[in-house]
């Protein structure tokens, strides 16, 4: 049998990939951005995996720590919870389920929800990733998020971010690679998420390159581990530019071509059951969410 991780450099690690931050981290738990550090790579020694990679200001979660964050963070929230009933809490917390596709936990999601706890400290968000379709019959979530259409039976839903991709290399990349026209993707390495099989096909399609083979490259589970291979320079991505905008501004990433596309109705939904009554920390959630949209 494994032996379990230590506590407090997953408290440590679970902070810092939240808030994207170790020296929020360290606010948080009320200790120095050093211990927090020094938690960090006790953590990654213990389980032999870099989980997080130092970039100018800042840290950012590799591929490895994107996955481990999502399994984690419900647990010690779980973990936190019944911790609470069983030493009689003056309350009892208020528990919100929520799933949702990795790429978009980790990359809109995760570094969003302080906010949601700074104004709601009596509610708890536990987040679950699947890319599986939300089937609220057998899962004990009280709300999803889903890429499709909208238009899913039984389930009343809600539009979250408009769907538009962009060709995204790092500027390495661009600098040693012809990149003229799309036509020039016929020579270079595409990078695909599973997740999201048709993208390279409907951009270029769109881009009158349609001559270009939209299937062959290099495939990777999500659109989060396809955006972090760009990052490493290993070929062009397909991006949903909205999940991008922190590379593209900061220059870690840069849009291969000019030509984006809309993808119009096809994007992420916030799913509930249509028959299911909403409870208060839904609704503070779902209002929390949308407000958050518009910034």
């Amino acid at each position: 049998m494994h032996p379990l991780p230590p506590l407090n450099p997953l408290k440590a690690f679970e902070a810092a990939g939240r808030l994207q931050s170790v020296s929020r981290a360290a606010d948080e738990l009320a200790v120095t951005p050093a211990a927090v550090s020094r938690q960090i790579r006790t953590l990654e020694e213990f389980l032999a995996v870099s989980l997080f990679e130092r970039v100018p200001g800042g840290v950012r979660l590799t591929p490895a720590g994107a996955r481990y964050l999502a399994e984690v963070g419900p647990l010690l929230a779980a973990l936190r919870e019944a911790t609470n009933v069983v030493m009689g809490g003056s309350y009892r917390r208020r528990v919100l389920k929520i799933r949702s596709p990795a790429t978009f936990a980790v990359r809109w999601l995760i570094p969003r929800l302080a906010g949601f706890h700074s104004r709601h400290p009596s509610i708890d968000v536990q987040v679950a990733t699947s890319s599986a379709p939300l089937d609220f019959e057998r899962e004990t979530i009280d709300a999803g998020i889903q890429l499709g259409d909208g238009d899913w039976a039984g389930l009343r839903t809600e539009r979250l971010m408009p769907n538009v991709l962009v060709p995204v290399v790092s500027p390495g990349y661009a600098a040693t690679h012809a990149l003229q026209a799309p036509r020039d993707l016929a020579h270079q390495t595409l990078l695909h998420s599973m997740a999201r099989p048709d993208d390279w096909a409907r951009w270029l399609k769109a881009a009158g390159a349609a001559d270009v083979n939209p299937y062959r490259g290099m495939k990777y589970e999500t659109s989060l581990l396809a955006y972090q291979a760009a990052l490493e320079g290993h070929g062009v991505a397909i991006a949903q530019q909205a999940l991008v905008e922190k590379e593209l501004a900061c220059g870690a990433l840069v849009t291969a071509f000019d030509h984006a596309l809309d993808c119009g109705a096809f994007t992420y939904y916030f799913a509930v059951p249509a028959a299911r009554s909403e409870s208060t920390a839904l609704r503070a959630f779902r209002t929390w969410l949308a407000e958050a949209l518009e910034d």
